[in-house]
């Protein structure tokens, strides 16, 4: 018998405990430690997004696009929110079967059902890492029992695996990232020396201050960018063009990239009312201002209907831009309708005629008529990201008797660009289109220009009546060859980059 081994001399030291044999050493687990904590609070920014998707988009109401709601500022890791939003939307209908089927999502996990379908996601398809979280060991605990739910799916359906049971949806095509320096706050050509340390930058060949970078750069993070929303918000203020000096309306401001696009072309002369009649889309206007560094706007948390044309303080307003709440129809793609429940379900079969289109219709006429309205208007912008007949062509044909009366006919905004109104009425023509069916996003243009400033104003550009003061350092925008508004977002310098 072997005799006993010596008794240590340190008896105060108790030795590290040691990571059993085939397990990574403690480095390494506490990396793991950290991505699970990562993982962990991912899930629970992007079931708070999910939440406020699917609400949304049961009501019809939505609060915002997939996007806009992850890209705010309230949320932390938004890569990853974003991916586990989309995937979770994408694997939703399969969610929710199996987890009925196997009886995971009783009542006691209804409130927090949207946090039960991303980590189920999460841990069934994505990372498959699991954390202390109550309904992390939920999945975790009736994982062998979802995953036969599954397989049993795809031997009823036929199917070889759970990704051939996720319906093949619409996806967005790679389109370059497009730009606009706001010159409020910096020149074009600085904010390209700054960008070009990071990323391949180009100018715009017909727009000025427009950028032009590779498909899918991520600029969330940059300093220098604040993300615009889209609604074709170039090309609208453009088509309005407003001189220095004017005063101006923007009917339905909020998220703010068209207003200060206006303070800009304007060179923050004049004064721009911004109107917005939600509170919270308000703060995002006011927040959208102030870090645009425009100093001639002020903001109305009210509805643009409201305002009295005949009040004094906008007696000399000279041009509006009607931007109104519309179906969105013409950015589906890019705002990720396709991943919403609605959109399998065939809701958008019958979407041109639907209750919620009569209803939008019906407001952007009064909206309009109530624009054309104001005493001293020169020229009004009415413009939809709809591809909807009944949101464009037609308001602008039901107002057009009324516009006639006050002494306002259509211009045609960019008249080189190809894509014109549909043939539906006399002077269709002048209207401005772009379609999803040539890989872009749907938007739609009319301006209405009063004849008597038209023929004060010698046309430049092809017809629309704009001076040569205002156009003359933008000379070729009318000229665009192909759609230039993909992921449009607006460049703002940071009081680091103006100390530089």
């Amino acid at each position: 018998m072997p005799p006993p081994p010596p008794p240590s001399k340190n008896h105060g030291h108790v030795p590290a405990p040691q990571p059993p044999p085939g397990q990574p050493p403690r480095r390494r687990m506490a990396s793991r430690d950290a991505a699970e904590r990562a993982a962990f609070f991912a899930r629970r920014e992007a079931a708070a997004v999910l939440r406020r998707v699917l609400r949304g988009d049961a009501s019809r109401r939505a609060a915002g696009s997939i996007k806009s709601l992850v890209y705010s500022p309230s949320v932390r890791n938004k890569r990853a929110t974003f991916a586990l939003v989309c995937q979770t939307l994408k694997y939703l209908p399969i969610l929710k079967e199996v987890l009925a089927s196997t009886g995971v999502l009783t009542s006691k996990w209804k409130k927090q059902e949207e946090l039960v379908y991303v980590t189920a996601y999460d841990i069934l398809f994505g990372q498959e890492t699991a954390t202390s979280g109550s309904v992390e060991q939920l999945i975790m605990l009736h994982k062998d029992t979802i995953m036969a739910a599954l397989e049993k799916m795809c031997l009823r359906r036929k199917v070889r695996s759970v990704e051939d049971l996720v319906s093949k949806k619409s996806t967005v095509k790679p389109k370059p990232r497009f730009l606009r320096v706001n010159t409020l706050r910096n020149s074009t050509d600085s904010v390209i020396e700054e960008l070009n340390k990071i990323h391949k930058v180009d100018k715009d060949e017909l727009v000025p201050d427009l950028l032009v970078l590779p498909p899918g750069t991520d600029l969330h993070n940059h300093h220098l960018v604040s993300d615009g929303k889209g609604k074709a918000s170039c090309m609208v203020a453009v088509a309005l063009c407003p001189e220095p000096g004017w005063k101006v309306i923007d009917a339905c401001a909020a998220p703010g990239n068209k207003t200060v696009h206006l303070a800009a072309l304007m060179n923050g002369e004049g004064s721009i009312t911004a109107c917005e009649l939600n509170k919270e889309r308000t703060k995002t206007l006011q927040n959208t201002i102030q870090r645009s560094g425009a100093n001639n706007i002020e903001t109305i948390n009210g509805d643009f209907l409201d305002i009295d044309n005949n009040d004094p303080s906008y007696a000399e307003v000279r041009a509006i831009l009607l931007d109104p709440s519309c179906s969105g129809s013409g950015i589906s793609t890019e705002r990720l309708d396709h991943l919403l429940p609605s959109h399998s379900r065939g809701d958008q079969d019958d979407a041109s005629t639907s209750s919620r289109i009569r209803k939008l219709s019906a407001f952007q006429r009064k909206a309009l008529s109530h624009a054309l309205s104001f005493p001293s208007v020169e020229r009004v912008v009415y413009s939809t990201c709809s591809i909807h007949q009944a949101e464009n062509e037609d308001v602008v044909s039901s107002v057009l008797p009324l516009a006639s009366s006050l002494g306002f006919e259509l211009a045609t905004p960019f008249p080189q660009w190809r894509r014109r109104g549909l043939p539906v009425f006399e002077g269709s023509e002048h209207l401005l289109r772009t379609d999803p069916e040539d890989g872009l996003e749907g938007f739609f243009i009319s301006l209405f220009v009063r004849k008597a400033a038209a023929d004060a104003v010698k046309p430049t550009n092809g017809g629309l009546g704009v001076s040569k003061q205002v156009c003359k350092r933008r000379n070729g925008l009318m000229a665009f060859g192909s759609l230039r508004l993909s992921r449009m977002t607006m460049l703002c310098s940071t009081r680091a980059l103006s100390r530089r």
